[in-house]
């Protein structure tokens, strides 16, 4: 699903897969940051990553705007890195906190990992980004 004609914000919304992502994005009132020229690169957890975290905990993210906005934005960075050029190394989240990506081999069709997260190589190019679905919500140590 590549729409690069559409922002990341608009791009997750219409995704079935970010439809959890999108609505936290609206519940933290980050949507204009999203929006903004960029470019990034989003690290969006799946609607099944959020199914993964215990009984209540995405119920109180939602009525915690400001936690929601620091777990939101450890799930990006500054700038657009492709799949094609994931590689290993460590930077900075919108949040501050390291993002360590870490490329699962060689081969483009073995993946990576960010913080522990695996990957989608099928990322969704937007006009002020990128967006790689992961299998887990990465929550920050602050």
């Amino acid at each position: 699903m590549n729409t690069p004609d559409n922002d990341i914000v608009v791009n997750a919304a219409n995704s079935p897969h970010f439809t959890t992502y999108s609505n936290a994005l609206r519940a933290a009132g980050l949507e204009s940051a999203y929006k903004g020229t960029g470019p990034f690169t989003v690290f969006a957890p799946t609607n099944d990553a959020f199914e993964k975290l215990p009984d209540g905990a995405l119920n109180a993210l939602l009525k915690d705007k400001a936690k929601l906005a620091s777990v939101l934005n450890f799930h990006a960075t500054r700038g657009a890195i492709y799949a094609s050029e994931m590689r290993s190394h460590e930077l900075p989240s919108l949040q501050g906190e390291a993002l360590a990506i870490t490329r699962s081999g060689t081969d483009l069709d073995t993946g990576f990992s960010v913080n522990g997260a695996n990957g989608s190589k099928k990322e969704i190019e937007a006009s002020n980004g990128i967006i790689h679905g992961i299998d887990t919500v990465m929550m920050p140590k602050g």
